[in-house]
């Protein structure tokens, strides 16, 4: 087969990403024009920038909520959904690099949204220039839709949906290779109990996150120490405050992280007698399976998740929030129901917040069946078959789109995290099998 993507667009994809990392896109307040802060704007209309030079048409929205850039003719489009927003880069000296340079060093580019999701989509938008510069005719449209706000509500890419035209097939390279034909739904939501004038927290916290830090410094220090110690947690201290130390990773993937706004409330609830803190401290405790509180539940997508990420208390109120990634077949309403019952003992209450919806395309589809096909040839990997994720990529929003890549499986998964990096040979093969598959779709 022969290889489509050259050491040119390889260079020009790093030198774009450079580009588009040194923009910092994470939300903020809103301005006018620029309804998730001024640095996601800015980063929208970079990428309105980089794709016209490129010689796609591009459109974006006056309003600043989402921006498309597409090539090629026809009544039938197909769409690669991106976005530009990222999480904020946390504490900078957990970083070796500036997180927002894009610095290329051992073979990698280091950056905020190298991964997540800038990275993957700078990939994916250079293997069309790849396909472009080898003078292919496509038989409708590619379009690249950028979304602004994924991180947090997916209202960019809303207003996309209502405004524009629909897809009839796509991709959306923000995940991992080879493909994820089913997402599970995602149900984000805050228990709301009474407050106390014991003590006072503000761990706030992203949504879809795992906290790897839980900062005390309220009242009973030396007794709130003892308890960590009892639990075997780790933490740091000095005079003024306690640091609980935890493990960040992705929500969907809690199980695997160490949450230590988790591991703080547990050791409140050793101190202090107030029943949100039972909550934790005796019913959920470290179970980011949700198993101790609603029980085994599960289907072919995998196990519930439940990460509970910020905890807010003062003496008018207790806030929790947390994220919940629900099987495919699984009732959400009942779940919920049943949720609403277990926390009610503990004087907490159920709130919605946001429900995304789950996304499942026939594995015997042509769309999965042609990726799949690219990416076995491409990886030699005749093993791989679709997958099923506890994450929430755009790829719900449209018709007949899944998520495909860009991460490799061997790639070591920096999303949301300090050090966030691309390796460039992975970044490379992504483009090659991206091109591929997109030949073998939109060229007759």
């Amino acid at each position: 087969m022969t290889q489509l993507v050259t050491e040119k667009e390889q260079q020009e994809a790093i030198n774009a990403l450079e580009e588009l990392i040194s923009v910092p896109s994470y939300n903020q307040a809103a301005e006018e024009d620029a309804p998730f802060g001024r640095g996601i704007r800015n980063a929208l209309d970079k990428m309105m920038e980089i794709c016209e030079r490129l010689g796609f048409k591009t459109y974006e929205d006056p309003d600043g909520y989402y921006g498309y850039a597409e090539v090629g003719e026809g009544d039938k489009i197909f769409g690669v959904i991106c976005h530009l927003d990222t999480v904020p880069a946390g504490d900078p000296k957990t970083w070796e690099h500036d997180p927002f340079k894009g610095t290329v060093v051992n073979n990698a580019v280091y950056g905020r949204g190298s991964q997540d999701d800038k990275g993957p989509g700078i990939a994916a938008l250079f293997a069309v220039k790849a396909l472009m510069d080898h003078g292919y005719k496509f038989n409708q449209r590619i379009r690249f839709i950028y979304g602004t706000d994924e991180e947090i509500l997916w209202r960019g890419i809303a207003q996309y949906n209502k405004k524009e035209s629909q897809i009839n097939s796509g991709i959306s390279p923000d995940a991992e290779f080879p493909l994820i034909y089913a997402e599970k739904g995602l149900q984000q939501s805050y228990l709301v109990g009474p407050g106390t004038d014991q003590f006072k927290l503000s761990l706030k916290n992203a949504f879809n996150a795992v906290p790897d830090k839980a900062v005390y410094d309220g009242p009973k220090q030396d007794e709130v120490k003892a308890a960590l110690d009892k639990h075997g947690f780790e933490y740091i201290s000095d005079e003024n405050s306690i640091t609980v130390l935890g493990k960040s990773v992705h929500a969907m993937l809690a199980p695997q992280g160490t949450n230590a706004v988790l591991r703080l409330t547990i050791a409140l609830d050793d101190v202090f007698d107030f029943k949100p803190l039972d909550f934790i401290g005796k019913l959920f405790k470290e179970d980011a399976t949700g198993t101790n509180l609603l029980g085994d539940v599960e289907d072919e997508s995998g196990h519930l998740t439940i990460n509970i990420s910020s905890l807010e208390i003062n003496e008018k109120e207790t806030r929790m929030q947390i994220d919940l990634r629900i099987p495919v077949t699984v009732d959400r309403d009942k779940l919920l129901e049943k949720l609403a019952q277990r926390v009610a003992p503990y004087d907490l209450k159920y709130v919605h917040f946001d429900y995304v919806a789950p996304l499942y395309v026939p594995k015997d589809s042509k769309l999965i069946q042609t990726l799949m096909d690219v990416y076995k040839e491409q990886t030699g990997d005749t093993t791989a078959t679709p997958q099923i994720s506890g994450g929430a990529t755009f790829a719900r929003t449209m018709h007949n789109c899944v998520a495909f890549g860009g991460m490799l499986p061997t790639t070591p998964d920096y999303m949301h995290q300090a050090n966030e990096q691309c390796p460039l040979k992975d970044m490379f093969k992504a483009m090659e099998i991206y091109a591929q598959a997109i030949k073998r779709l939109c060229v007759d």
